[in-house]
């Protein structure tokens, strides 16, 4: 028996976080586990009118690729990855893998190569969205991989995604909502500001956010959502910063990453674990050794490390910064075919000034 969750949560993204319109191209992506969601999903596309175009995948295909395709295949885009980037007009991603490990084994360097081949359409892609040409949401579907990694039962762990998303609540749109007000409360008291002072263990960081703009993720972009975030100027991260959570990137887990900026760009990184992978992404072109990201976390309804970047990335009381790509939409203006968000967990000892002013302690607003 389909589980009705899977309708409420289709049409919180269709109707809410892409509000798809008649007429529009939606490209359905997501893995064969998430299969229910899919088709509920597609169905609710129809129902608002618009053209659905489901692109499942298989388990393992881009592991097959990594291992055994030559440079050239590596380098090949199809027409179905550029339609979703460049001609889409909206774009519904369900993560859904069953091994989050399948990738663990690749050699990193091919992964690079695979990388920096579509960094033109990631480009092309964050641009559209930028200017409104185009919606996307990412939300992911709980399979036994994901619960593994939380340390759940596969049943606890579905339980513990749907309370996340707000999917337990009577109304989910209005219960995302009251986070978009409750966010945006914030982002106005941040409105003009110059300067942020990370301080706490293994933390002394500074960063200007002059002139950019901050951005209030309320479950249009990812999903769960919870989050501000704005682009740093790129010349203006000083200092060292320990990543207290480790992050699980193409299938390794990399382990207590610590970095130090000289006028914007990482000259110091290290990890207790696969720091040669940390190494090799930090290297995979010039605009991957600066900050395209930094976003405080807001949703106090996540309290457990899930090894997975979609729910920890919003932690309360974290911050988390992004290596690689930022969002021209915040004013950045740093370009990478890399976007790789770490956390910092600011809630015992940890603390945020803003001009001088207390904006963050122990992992609680003040303002």
């Amino acid at each position: 028996m389909v589980d009705p969750r899977y309708e409420i949560w289709a049409k919180t993204l269709v109707r809410y976080s892409v509000d798809v319109q008649p007429g529009q191209t939606v490209a359905i992506s997501g893995g064969m586990a998430a299969e229910p969601l899919l088709r509920a999903i597609y169905r609710e596309v129809l129902v608002r009118g618009g053209f659905p175009v489901p692109l499942p995948t298989l388990p393992g295909l881009a592991a097959d690729l990594l291992r055994n395709g030559t440079d050239d295949q590596l380098r090949f885009i199809s027409p179905l990855e550029r339609f979703v980037r460049e001609e889409a007009d909206v774009a519904i991603t369900v993560m859904a893998e069953t091994n989050t490990r399948t990738l663990s084994q690749v050699d990193p360097a091919r992964q690079t190569v695979f990388q920096s081949a579509r960094s033109e359409i990631f480009q092309t892609f964050m641009r559209r969205a930028a200017e409104g040409a185009m919606t996307w949401v990412g939300t992911l579907f709980p399979t036994d991989a994901y619960a593994q990694d939380a340390g759940m039962a596969t049943s606890d762990y579905a339980d513990f995604v749907f309370q996340a998303c707000k999917l337990d609540q009577p109304d989910p749109v209005a219960a995302w909502q009251e986070v978009h007000e409750r966010q945006q409360r914030l982002i106005d008291w941040l409105a003009g500001k110059q300067q942020l002072h990370l301080t706490g263990p293994d933390v002394d960081l500074t960063l200007s956010i002059a002139g950019r703009t901050w951005i209030n993720a309320d479950g249009r972009r990812n999903f769960p959502d919870g989050e501000i975030f704005t682009g740093p100027v790129e010349e203006s991260v000083n200092g060292t910063v320990r990543f207290s959570f480790p992050v699980v990137v193409a299938g390794r887990e990399v382990q207590d990453v610590r970095l130090r900026f000289e006028a914007g760009k990482v000259v110091e990184a290290s990890a207790a674990q696969n720091e040669a992978f940390l190494l090799q992404q930090l290297d995979t072109d010039p605009g991957a050794r600066y900050l395209g990201e930094f976003a405080f976390g807001t949703n106090f309804g996540i309290t457990e490390f899930t090894k997975n970047i979609l729910f920890d990335e919003k932690i309360g009381g974290t911050v988390h910064m992004a290596v690689g790509a930022g969002y021209p939409q915040t004013g950045s203006r740093n370009q990478s075919a890399v976007h790789w968000d770490l956390i910092c967990d600011l809630r015992q000892g940890g603390q945020v000034d803003v001009d001088g002013e207390p904006f963050l302690r122990n992992g609680a607003f003040v303002v």
